[in-house]
């Protein structure tokens, strides 16, 4: 019991270091897509060894892929590492905040002594399973390679399960986005690459818990299944899980806010036209959508705010939703895309630089991308 309670403590200093070194870093506006790509282990870690095959090159080939992909989509792309050295886990969240991401995505190969097969995708989280567990233990073993370790991770032991009691806290705000673009690029990896889909878990994975934007770990697939691990051997199987990936980003990124990429991926015109009162802009149709109710999020966390606009940076009319554990905080009601597009760019500008658009439909929320294909009144 003594044992659990110093883990507790220990990690609750942790957190609060982190917490308190994120409040004071303010991002600055940016005009493009960011999107940190992060080659798991390299140097002296080589990641599992399975089939002979090493992990670390692997996942350093795929990256690269992906973000040349990406580069030629207009996205501004940030590697971890671009060659075969060897970066600490904290240095690697420190390398997204840096560069003010909109997206942490860390790519690694999976292992198990069965011939287990299929790609699954981690979020920051700490539900109780035995194999999440082992998965978080294996990718969060490295900091025993790091000099003074004990130091840097305040204490924090990858072999004990205490010590990953509260550390999902500073990333709950994104982790509904981080679930989607897990799910997003689940779903390319199932339906278009039909690879079996092990899907979107929770882990306590440090590398995660460094960020402060959605964030997601990507486990491709077994190097020690003998097929499987050809496959990711292979330049072809690549180049064909960097295209999910690649394409799993692009839908994320279309749903969360299109406004603010669409130089990348561009608005149809039949889905972006008139205001809410019904006023045609430039020509176009009319983007008022029957039964959808869309607006901006502003921030959520597990403590429970007044709605006033001094907890929110002198913004008016925010209002309150519980969902599950957390309270939500939105601004903006309406059914036109245009006008809550507006509404976001003004909550950016007033200094909520993570915040996103989100869709309702009979009081229940929907993707922003299924909102937009209903009916157009």
């Amino acid at each position: 019991m003594k044992t659990i309670i110093t883990n507790i403590l220990v990690c609750s200093c942790f957190l609060f270091f982190c917490n308190d070194m994120l409040a004071n870093t303010q991002p600055p506006q940016k005009d493009s897509y960011v999107v940190v790509l992060d080659a798991g282990h390299g140097g002296k870690d080589p990641g599992n060894l399975g089939n002979n095959y090493k992990e670390k090159d692997i996942a350093l080939d795929i990256v690269l892929k992906v973000g040349k992909k990406l580069e030629s989509k207009g996205i501004k792309v940030v590697y971890t590492r671009k060659t075969d050295v060897f970066i600490p886990l904290m240095k690697r969240g420190q390398i997204a905040n840096d560069a003010n991401a909109d997206l942490f995505v860390s790519v690694h190969c999976n292992s198990h002594s069965s011939q287990a097969s299929g790609t699954e995708t981690f979020v920051l989280g700490s539900k109780r399973h035995d194999t999440n567990f082992e998965v978080a233990k294996r990718e969060n073993s490295v900091i025993y390679m790091e000099e003074d370790y004990k130091v840097t991770y305040n204490g924090f032991d990858p072999n004990s399960p205490e010590s990953f009691i509260g550390m999902t806290l500073l990333q709950e705000e994104y982790s509904n986005q981080s679930i989607l673009l897990a799910d997003l690029i689940q779903k390319k990896f199932t339906n278009d690459l039909h690879r079996k889909n092990r899907g979107v878990k929770e882990g306590a994975l440090i590398v995660l818990h460094q960020t402060y934007m959605p964030s997601v770990l990507v486990e491709v697939g077994f190097l020690t299944n003998n097929s499987e691990g050809a496959f990711l051997n292979s330049n072809a199987g690549q180049s064909k899980m960097a295209n999910g990936i690649v394409d799993g980003i692009m839908d994320y990124a279309s749903q969360i806010n299109l406004s603010s990429i669409s130089s990348i991926h561009p608005l149809d015109n039949k889905t972006v036209t008139k205001s809410e009162s019904g006023v045609s802009i430039n020509g176009n149709a009319a983007d008022y959508y029957k039964g959808i109710i869309f607006s901006v999020q502003l921030a959520a966390g597990s403590k429970k705010l007044a709605t006033k606009s001094y907890n929110f940076k002198g913004i008016n009319d925010v209002f309150r939703k519980k969902e599950g554990n957390l309270y939500k905080y939105y601004v903006g009601e309406t059914s036109s895309y245009l006008d809550i597009q507006k509404v976001h760019q003004k909550a950016i500008k007033r200094g909520f630089p993570n915040s996103y658009i989100v869709a309702f439909k009979n009081g229940k929320k929907i993707t922003v991308n299924e909102a937009l294909k209903t009916n157009i009144n």
